[in-house]
């Protein structure tokens, strides 16, 4: 690399790593302001708050906000140098404007890779202490209630359930079904069924059992029954914020594990899985478009390069925010929804890099 591509990338890097430094040490003051009670009152000790909290709540935050810190450390010394006319004075000298894009590029493809990386192999492990700190320490496990769920808990046995209450861990209109051979041979009945969580088995209330055989069926009646069913309360709903802590191979086996028992509510999970390497992609587009804005030399300088990208970013986040609840309420692919939006301001990076100054 030539002294032009070290200076640039060293710029790049630097003022990203800072800016980053900055804001999450910020972030992290404000966060143990908020918490200061909660930490006095918890039985934490201080290195399970530094090191199981605050250092994967750094992890977490860091590489979320990566996009937007990529954006802000090119929008902030590319402006710089177009205000002290250098870019002016690289491009007077011969220096094409795709070779000056070089280095920025080589730092894009550096912090993807490095994103790449925590997203896939890191952040999952990091996810797993944090959110257990939070759920021993700040707040409880958080389950979601819902209405008219199917399981297939085993080959040929379906489970079925009017309400989930999940606050109480009860099943509503429950039933049980067992079918062989496309034909049904059993069926257990329960307007009510508590799970007792020491023994990890179900109690059931105002039960009927219904036995069918060729030669009949036998009916059997109870006001209570404790039986084992092999069905737990976080294969019906759990917090999705779980599917974080996850890897990669076991959040594609929990996907499809969901799927195979007849529940079609995946598509959080199929978003968090797919924006794990779409995400860290955003770092070409973000790289693009600041170098292409604030190369240009404008009255107002690094202001007005800021205000305009940072608008720019909340677009882009809007926009993510927009396919995802497609995704999740309106049928839309995950896949399609993670990557439209890279997609699309790729090529406003792209409109913007033509018309930019060369």
């Amino acid at each position: 690399m030539t002294i032009i591509d070290r200076y640039i990338l060293r710029k790049f890097l630097g003022t990203y790593f800072l800016m980053l430094g900055i804001i999450m040490l910020m972030a992290v003051v404000f966060d143990a302001s908020e918490k200061t009670q909660d930490f006095a009152e918890m039985t934490a000790t201080w290195h399970e708050i530094v090191v199981d909290y605050y250092l994967n709540f750094i992890v977490y935050y860091g590489n979320l906000f990566s996009g937007l810190f990529i954006f802000l450390a090119v929008l902030l010394f590319t402006s710089r140098l177009a205000h002290r006319s250098e870019f002016i004075a690289m491009l007077s000298s011969g220096v094409s404007f795709p070779r000056i894009l070089r280095p920025y590029l080589i730092g894009a493809t550096l912090l993807c890779a490095l994103s790449l990386v925590v997203n896939h192999l890191v952040l999952p492990a990091a996810n797993k202490v944090r959110l257990a700190f939070e759920e021993a320490h700040i707040r409880a496990v958080f389950f979601v209630d819902d209405r008219n769920l199917h399981r297939e808990i085993s080959p040929g046995v379906i489970a079925y359930c009017e309400r989930y209450g999940a606050k109480e861990q009860t099943l509503y209109r429950f039933s049980l079904e067992q079918w062989v051979d496309g034909g049904l041979v059993r069926k257990l009945h329960a307007e009510r069924a508590e799970y007792d969580s020491t023994r990890g088995s179900w109690h059931l209330v105002e039960y009927s059992a219904r036995i069918l055989r060729p030669d009949g069926e036998d009916l059997l009646r109870g006001t209570a029954l404790d039986t084992v069913i092999p069905l737990k309360p976080t294969d019906l709903g759990q917090r999705w914020e779980t599917a974080m802590a996850m890897s990669t191979p076991e959040l594609s086996t929990y996907i499809a594990a969901k799927r195979a028992q007849g529940d079609g509510k995946v598509a959080s999970y199929l978003i968090e899985k797919h924006q794990r390497t779409s995400y860290p992609f955003a770092a070409f587009v973000f790289t693009l478009i600041g170098v292409s804005v604030a190369s240009r030399k404008v009255r107002g300088g690094t202001g007005l390069h800021l205000a305009l990208g940072v608008l720019l970013v909340l677009v882009y986040v809007f926009a993510m925010k927009i396919t995802t609840v497609g995704a999740t309420n309106a049928g839309l692919s995950p896949l399609l929804a993670v990557w439209t939006p890279n997609v699309l301001f790729g090529l406003i990076g792209l409109w913007i890099y033509r018309n930019a100054p060369k």
